[in-house]
């Protein structure tokens, strides 16, 4: 279930079929974090005043073709009116694929961390854009041995974190190694931080973020099959969060990320 409010999550001005999309594409991407396939879906609107019908209209063909791509069927739901600013939430309700559910908590030592994709700079389109990651994530889980898995919302230091804490492991990250998006490095001028500290800290990329032993990442990355850049990281360890720079030095590192 996600809930997304005008003004936090999105701004009224927007394309409303896309906000609609985001709204139902954050909950199948949270089906992707497990590796489920998304079934059914129920949607709950509060439409601020200001909007009209054919508003309305849009933001629900972002919120039917969206989930169609994934074979996810909208069969309930509410909708309201008030003075206050728009409110949609959507609960998407899947099956598991592969052996079992992936979860956050079964990362083990000696683990590589898999990203998909590229990170940072989300604001500039992507968060409204992006395909969730289910497809790969059920690939992924129907051949390989995925160890643990999350979906980068919050940005990718923040959200290892929780892998970490589930898992009760530590991390290290390689600087040089992270995947950083063109979006992340055109942010600099406006976010003051580094193209790096963007892409570790930005959020929403809604990509995917798991774990495997060393032979298991090693086919994942070789894997033309999957169709989509994964790119290895880091490694788990035993305790404590560092980060390796591109000079070699290891340093303790404190994750910063989008805060609720």
């Amino acid at each position: 279930t996600d809930m997304l409010l005008e003004g936090t999550h999105f701004e009224a001005k927007r394309n409303w079929k896309l906000i609609g999309r985001k709204a139902m594409a954050v909950s199948l991407s949270d089906m992707a974090a497990m590796a489920a396939k998304p079934k059914f879906a129920v949607c709950a609107v509060a439409f601020s005043g200001s909007i009209n019908a054919e508003d309305a209209r849009r933001i629900y063909r972002g919120l039917t073709e969206i989930a169609a791509d994934f074979g996810c069927q909208i069969i309930g739901g509410d909708l309201t009116t008030w003075e206050k600013p728009t409110v949609i939430c959507t609960t998407v309700i899947g099956e598991p694929s592969g052996k079992a559910p992936l979860l956050r908590s079964g990362a083990r030592d000696g683990d590589r961390i898999l990203v998909t994709g590229e990170l940072g700079g989300s604001r500039l389109g992507k968060h409204l854009s992006f395909m969730p990651r289910v497809i790969e994530a059920v690939y992924l889980n129907e051949n390989y041995d995925i160890n643990a898995c999350i979906d980068i919302s919050d940005g990718l230091g923040q959200d290892l974190g929780h892998i970490l804490r589930e898992s009760k492991k530590g991390a290290i990250l390689y600087a040089d190694s992270i995947p950083i998006s063109d979006a992340a490095r055109k942010m600099t001028s406006r976010t003051g931080k580094t193209p790096l500290e963007n892409a570790l800290s930005d959020g929403e990329d809604v990509e995917l973020l798991f774990t495997a032993s060393p032979a298991e990442a090693k086919k994942v990355i070789e894997d033309e099959e999957l169709g989509t850049k994964v790119t290895i990281i880091g490694g788990i360890t035993g305790g404590g969060l560092f980060m390796q720079e591109p000079s070699g030095k290891v340093k303790k590192y404190v994750p910063e990320g989008y805060t609720h």
